[in-house]
């Protein structure tokens, strides 16, 4: 690279770093328009619109009802946002609480009524029309429904021309297909019930022994859809088509979804609620992670001289990249708390990648290479572990992404944007800035650092001691759990999230913000009930509402003096209501499926990658390891396990399946030029070389997460204290247990050797 185009590619990356800086906090016009306040925050962070719904016709609706009911109408909010929440109130209630939106009555008009859907015939069994009217073109050029009933839905379900209702259809989706000409259209599929199906196999033989009739789809007094059936539909597997958009198919589908419930709802109340963490939360959270940036900026510097320079300006445009893209993306992702998760994991993962070459360069030095050629040579050997350890992470992400609950989808969003961008900077910005720097005069190599011989230290001579001291640590936390829960506390420390509890809401005298309220009236209640509380604010009111866990008679009462005491509220305006968890059991099944699909697509390929399948069983053990131990310290410590549980064990997942990569991509390596002698002092040599990669991206990961801690609010706290642990436990898992594993895998199912 010539001194003149090397002057220019660092100017390039250092006003472009500043460029993207500037949109970030002032937008693309320096007016604030597009910068990082237009980030879609989640109910935690930012509030949103809660709306409170009743069964109608019902106060005691059977537990599988609700569930169901429950469950569908998370798949459909799910569309406003991917951190949207439902969960019961009392016995014949169900709460949606959706983020980023303050619009409750757009809101209302979107849902309509859930539980109102009916598929009808043209005719009745008489031949007579049940509805007319026509499709129509609008002004615009797209189409509607003309349509009105001649007949009541009470009528038309009398004389049978009601053909399925929404609890005959299973699911609704929308989907690309080819037509009879072979050309791409968006349509709706339709899977029904086994019911279900034969009711529209016998309507959809009546319509075509009729001259292909239509059956109309009827949703909260309109019609949305009105297809005509071609052939008689016996597998309960229909297709909706009508040139649609992907936007119109995909709202047909969410409207036939919510029309699916098992249960008709009714709306009660609805308004807009405030942020459950507050201000705090968000202010905290940045000046953790700029304060994070500038240690992490100091070591990287002190340790790597000029390479860390390059990366910590490579790591600033990271962060002003991950901002824009968050900005950019706000239709599709909301950023929570655990998304803040998936974006320091990505943090930790792409400096991990600059270590990882670092250190190659300084070996390379070390064996008298020039700093060009060793820069070369470093990223090129680094390249596989890098890739290897990334793309495992992003398949995990990936997996969540398409089959998680919607409480996982924005830490796998966060995860999987972090990971593509960090790959990016320290695959190509740190190369070219170290490029650059040796283009225009800094060749020195000790401004660059010299590798110095190291002895191998033999971890795997204490491969008895390491398995002992983790299956001591695991075993003492399933003690505990087994102490608690006999002791009638619970095995874990649940909040809210995952055992429901009791919603208390208060109309203040006069309004308080988030802040007041974490400063006076949580202690106090705090003190009265023993438990943690979450806040919520009711916009345009004195209402606060107040969760706890759930509250007997008598300390509810307490708390209602307490109350009336401090604050002189009328003790009318005082009023609980028992809540369901926010975390349904469906929620729970679909993240261990998830988790467990993305395992096996890790396993798989790290198989084709390593070319043997002991590694990546030797992999999941560690991460295993590293679950159980994290596990056993909500157990011991009594840490609150809320939503964030499930962010802090994925991310854990996440660090450790990285960090072990990294060894296991190094014995590799060693193997080929080892010839497969020795292999205990090739896993020893292996971990020992990538010692300082393991120790150093363990610590400026574990300095992000814990000035998290120091700063947070006692939520963040509650999600931070389990990941520093999960680090640590990451790093011992990576260095003492990971080559043990494979070790005796490899003893116990020797492979089989070639004939």
């Amino acid at each position: 690279m010539k001194k003149s185009k090397a002057v220019l590619v660092i100017l390039i990356v250092i006003a472009l770093t500043a460029f993207l800086g500037f949109m970030d906090i002032w937008g693309y016009d320096g007016k604030g328009t597009g910068n990082a306040s237009d980030i879609k925050l989640g109910l935690d962070l930012a509030g949103g619109v809660s709306i409170t719904y009743q069964v109608v016709g019902d106060e005691n609706p059977s537990e599988t009802d609700m569930s169901d009911t429950i469950y569908k109408l998370q798949q459909r909010v799910a569309n406003y946002s991917t951190e949207a929440q439902v969960y019961q109130e009392g016995s014949n209630r169900i709460a949606i609480e959706i983020p980023g939106v303050t619009d409750a009555e757009e809101i209302l008009a979107q849902l309509g009524s859930p539980g109102t859907l009916y598929f009808i015939s043209a005719t009745d069994s008489n031949g007579n029309a049940n509805y007319q009217g026509q499709v129509v073109t609008n002004a615009d050029g797209t189409y509607s429904n003309d349509y009105h009933l001649l007949k009541s839905i009470d009528e038309l379900i009398a004389d049978g021309s009601v053909v399925i209702t929404g609890t005959d259809v299973e699911d609704a989706r929308a989907v690309s297909q080819s037509d009879n000409m072979n050309n791409m259209e968006y349509a709706v599929s339709l899977a029904l019930t086994a019911q279900g199906a034969e009711k529209f196999r016998q309507a959809t033989a009546k319509a075509v022994a009729n001259g292909y009739e239509t059956i109309a789809i009827y949703y909260d007094g309109k019609f949305v859809s009105v297809p005509r059936v071609n052939e008689t539909i016996s597998n309960g597997q229909a297709s909706i088509t009508g040139n649609f958009t992907f936007d119109e198919a995909d709202k047909l589908a969410s409207t036939i979804r919510i029309g699916g419930l098992s249960l008709e709802l009714e709306e009660l109340h609805s308004k807009v609620v405030g942020a459950q963490l507050g201000i705090d939360a968000i202010n905290t959270s940045l000046k953790a992670g700029a304060i994070g940036l500038a240690i992490i900026a100091v070591f990287m510097i002190a340790v790597y001289f000029i390479p860390g320079l390059c990366s910590v300006i490579a790591l600033c445009l990271y962060v002003a990249l991950i901002v824009l893209l968050l900005i950019g993306f706000n239709d599709v992702l909301t950023l929570t708390l655990p998304g803040i998760a998936g974006i320091i994991l990505s943090i930790g993962m792409a400096v991990d990648a600059n270590v990882v070459v670092f250190a190659r360069i300084r070996e390379e030095l070390g064996k008298g290479d020039s700093v060009d050629s060793s820069i070369n040579t470093g990223y090129s050997k680094a390249l596989s572990a890098i890739i290897d350890g990334n793309v495992t992470t992003l398949i995990a992400a990936v997996v969540l992404m398409l089959l998680g609950p919607s409480n996982v989808k924005g830490f796998a969003q966060t995860l999987a944007l972090g990971i593509v961008v960090s790959m990016f900077t320290a695959l190509f910005i740190t190369k070219w800035l170290m490029k650059a720097f040796y283009a225009i005069g800094l060749r020195s190599v000790k401004l660059y650092g010299k590798g110095k011989e190291t002895k191998t230290v033999y971890f795997l001579s204490k491969k008895g001691i390491f398995i002992t001291i983790s299956l001591m640590a695991i075993v003492v936390g399933f003690v505990f759990m087994g102490v608690n829960k006999s002791n009638g506390i619970g095995a874990l420390n649940y909040s809210l999230d995952f055992v429901g509890g009791t919603a208390t809401t208060v109309d203040f005298n006069e309004s308080h913000t988030l802040e007041d309220l974490n400063a006076t009236a949580v202690p106090l209640i705090e003190q009265v009930t023993g438990s943690t509380v979450q806040v919520q604010t009711v916009q345009n009111s004195n209402e606060v509402i107040f969760k706890t866990q759930t509250l007997e008679s008598e300390t509810r009462s307490a708390l209602e003096q307490a109350l009336v005491s401090q604050f002189g509220v009328n003790s009318s305006s005082i009023q609980t209501e028992t809540i369901s968890s926010t975390i349904s059991d469906e929620m729970k099944r679909d993240t261990i499926i998830a988790v467990v699909v993305a395992i096996l697509c890790m396993l798989i390929y790290i198989r084709v990658r390593f070319k043997d399948i002991r590694f990546g069983f030797s992999s999941v053990l560690a991460l295993l390891h590293d679950v159980l131990v994290v596990l056993a310290f909500y157990a011991v410590a009594r840490v609150s396990v809320s939503n964030t549980f499930v962010a802090c064990m994925l991310t854990i997942v996440g660090y450790s399946i990285n960090a072990t990569i990294v060894i296991f991509d190094r014995v590799r390596e060693n193997m080929a030029k080892s010839g497969r002698s020795d292999f205990a002092g090739v896993v020893n040599a292996s971990i020992t070389q990538t010692l300082s990669r393991s120790i150093f991206t363990s610590l400026t990961t574990f300095v992000m997460v814990a000035l998290l801690y120091f700063f947070g609010v006692s939520s963040i706290k509650d999600f931070a204290l389990p990941l520093m642990v999960g680090i640590a436990c990451g790093c011992y898992s990576s260095l003492c247990l990971a080559g043990a594993f494979l070790i005796i895998l490899r003893d116990k199912f020797p492979a089989k050797s070639s004939k």
